[in-house]
């Protein structure tokens, strides 16, 4: 028997051998396969099926095509670093569901798709560095729920929009360093509940992002340095977990006295480096234990005095030496005492440290009053000037223009002359209740609109006129009760569209007319009754579209015919009771992510998901009131299905259900509501179907209650020999 086994073992590792692509290297023992620097065009299709580590560095692959790893299931770690990768398809990565750990560094991608990522439900670590990523489309991330760690740094961010990280549930170090990041987002980080440090050093923030900052509770350290952050403002960062602060290297001036007192948690606060003269005593940082001041101006004269005697009650260790008067210059601030602290009148010195260029203001001829103007990354801001009138004068190169938080009310025809290079526009929260005919005439460049949180009720025809390749247009929490009618007609070019929390009541024939290249349409949290089945026609080529929390009463089947191209449709949150026959069969061959959850589902149809199959990777039917669902034998692609809060009646009538859950590798939470005796184990480890016919049969029920002594002695033959299923994992339905 020895020598069979040997035979055998020599045999495989020799087959193993042989498909080892040829200018790689297989480590056959501890599944791991390197193939680097090999000027590899495409992915080698003869990669042993049970790797686990593929590490591709340094090749040539361009583009990363659909399904490209689908012959190696098994991975768990994959590096394609300088790879020259630019483009990362729609389920590139499909399949690679056991996937803890992938790197990216390094390549020449510049935009995420919103199914980039898709397929990758394990993946821990994901590292982005050193790309041109630009742009990330909301939702990229959005089916990375075991995501702890995103690398982001070094790319070419100039603005996170909303919920850009929704998904993230458990994701723990967020690392957007060496960015040009100018805005945030009010909303840009929420939904990270598990987030302890963020990254957002070497950006181009002139002020602390306070409202988005607030929405991470559990944040404990934040990186903030080199920023041109010139002041911290009265409680100016209300992060309840903080503990330590980096500001270092920024052009900070002046701290408020309050501003970190809403960080009650707060421990450490670096300033080093910055042109702070003096700071006052720091009130409500009541756990503050060190603060590093070392390379700024500090004038150790008795304005000093406040802030040395709160150094000393707080028992605050300090970092720093003073640069005037010349009798104290070079003493570090632990060794001074109150009287050397003397008021006079000394020369200051200039800073140590050449202060960074500061941007144009108003005065210089190439900015308007009041506003700030950066000339290396050609960004413009008024934010929170309060208004009324849009300014002109913006350098003509401008590409990012922020204007959030005014009050224009109006936004007049020609509203931006000159600016044809810019590319984004903020204008969030102005109370715009009227976007003129020519408004955005002459902005032959602009890419990014956002209109968030206004008045706006309606759309005049010509009101897009100008903006030919405007391709994200953003007009959530506006007064929208329908779509803006033929506004869409002169944006040929036109992406995504977001219309959510409005008060649209239908969806009309005609509604998305000149749409046709419209790919994500978002209506949720609205109030739409009815669809026309026309309605949808028009945007021949949509892949996402989102209708959750608003009040529809069924699945609009008839709406969804002519939409060939489908991947994401969102009813969660609707008052849909039952699900009928062929509910989805318009979009059978595209659907890939379907969201049926919160909805107090009570029954579907044995034919509701008819036409369905491989094709689709998640569906989410959580907290429902049904206690049947029909047969999903024919989802064999699923990387994520949830079954949680179901009242699930463990029967024979569900015995189908518990069988082809014993054949899954994932976490679906599915337990049972009744009977009595089963109420609240999972399904899978209900006992209640030992009693159904067939139980013996099959995988699911293993082995009949009355064989299972006998089964757990195997013969001496087969103690001899290895299980052949020890390899896999069980599953963890």
């Amino acid at each position: 028997w020895a020598l069979l086994l040997l035979a055998a073992a020599l045999a495989l590792e020799g087959t193993a051998a042989a498909r080892c692509p040829t200018p790689c290297v297989c480590d056959n023992l501890r599944a791991h396969v390197l193939c680097l620097n090999g000027n590899l065009m495409a992915i080698p299709s003869t990669i042993p099926q049970l790797t686990k580590k593929l590490d591709l560095q340094g090749n040539s692959f361009t583009v990363i095509p659909v399904g490209a790893f689908l012959a190696t299931p098994y991975l768990s770690h994959l590096d394609l670093q300088r790879c020259k990768v630019e483009r990362l398809e729609e389920g590139a990565f499909r399949g690679l569901g056991r996937l803890v750990y992938l790197n990216l560094a390094s390549n020449s991608i510049a935009l995420l798709y919103q199914e980039s990522l898709d397929g990758l439900s394990s993946l821990q670590q994901l590292i982005l560095e050193g790309n041109r990523i630009e742009e990330i489309q909301p939702g990229a991330f959005g089916h990375l729920g075991s995501l702890t760690v995103l690398n982001l740094r070094a790319n070419a961010l100039v603005y996170l929009p909303d919920m850009v990280f929704q998904g993230l549930q458990v994701l723990r170090w967020l690392q957007l360093s060496h960015n040009a990041l100018h805005v945030l987002g009010s909303e840009a980080f929420t939904a990270l509940p598990a987030l302890r440090r963020l990254s957002l050093d070497h950006n181009e923030l002139q002020a602390l992002p306070s409202e988005a900052l607030a929405r991470l509770d559990g944040a404990t350290r934040l990186d903030l340095g080199h920023n041109p952050i010139t002041y911290v403002a009265e409680e100016a960062l209300a992060m309840a977990s903080l503990k330590h602060l980096s500001l270092d290297h920024a052009a900070l001036q002046d701290v408020a006295p309050n501003a970190f007192a809403r960080s009650p948690q707060l421990r450490t606060l670096d300033l080093r480096e910055n042109q702070l003269r003096g700071l006052p005593p720091l009130a409500g940082a009541g756990g503050l234990a060190r603060v590093s001041l070392a390379g700024n101006p500090l004038l150790c004269s008795c304005l000093l005095r406040p802030f040395h005697d709160w150094l000393a009650r707080a028992r605050v260790q300090v970092e720093g030496a003073c640069a005037a008067p010349p009798a104290l210059r070079g003493r570090p601030l632990d060794s001074l005492r109150p009287p050397e602290m003397r008021c006079g009148h000394p020369r200051l010195p200039p800073s140590p440290a050449t202060p960074p260029e500061q941007p144009r203001v108003a005065g210089s001829g190439q900015c308007p009053q009041g506003c700030a103007c950066s000339p290396d990354f050609r960004h413009g801001s008024c934010e929170n000037k309060d208004l009324r009138k849009i300014p002109w004068g913006f350098p003509r190169d401008t590409r990012l223009l922020d204007l959030r938080r005014n009050a224009f009310g109006t936004v007049p025809p020609g509203a931006f002359p000159g600016l044809k290079e810019l590319v984004s526009l903020h204008l969030q929260s102005c109370s715009i209740g009227a976007l003129r005919p020519g408004a955005l005439r002459g902005l032959e460049s602009l890419v990014y609109l956002y209109l968030t949180d206004n008045r706006l009720s309606t759309l005049a025809a010509t009101a897009f006129e100008g903006a030919p390749q405007l391709a994200y247009l953003d007009l959530d929490r506006n007064a929208f009760a329908r779509l803006p009618t033929d506004a869409f007609q002169l944006l040929p070019n036109l992406i995504s569209l977001h219309l959510q929390h409005n008060a649209i009541r239908e969806l009309a024939e005609g509604d998305l007319a000149g749409a046709g290249g419209l790919r994500w349409l978002y209506l949720a949290g609205n109030a739409i009754r009815r669809i026309a089945p026309t309605a949808l026609a028009p945007a021949k080529m949509l892949e996402k579209l989102h209708l959750e929390g608003n009040h529809l009463a069924e699945v609009p089947t008839a709406s969804l015919w002519g939409l060939p191209a489908l991947s994401e449709l969102k009813l969660s949150r609707n008052p849909i009771k039952r699900v009928g026959d062929s509910a989805f069969l318009p979009v059978a061959s595209s659907l890939q992510h379907l969201y049926l959850d919160n909805m107090g589902l009570e029954q579907i149809s044995p034919g509701a998901f008819t036409g369905l199959g491989p094709k689709i990777r998640s569906l989410y039917l959580e907290s429902n009131k049904m206690s049947h669902i029909p047969d999903m034998s024919n989802f064999t692609g699923l990387d994520i299905l949830n079954l949680r809060d179901v009242p699930f009646h463990c029967d024979c009538q569900l015995l189908p259900l518990r069988r082809w859950i014993d054949k899954l590798n994932l976490r679906i939470g599915a337990t049972c509501g009744s009977p009595a005796e089963a109420r609240g184990l999972k399904v899978k480890l209900s006992t209640t179907f030992q009693t159904c016919p067939g139980w013996g049969r099959g995988k699911a029920g293993g082995t009949s209650p009355n064989k299972t002594k006998a089964a757990s002695k195997p013969s001496k033959k087969k103690r001899s020999g290895k299980s052949p299923a020890r390899g896999f994992k069980k599953s963890r339905a």
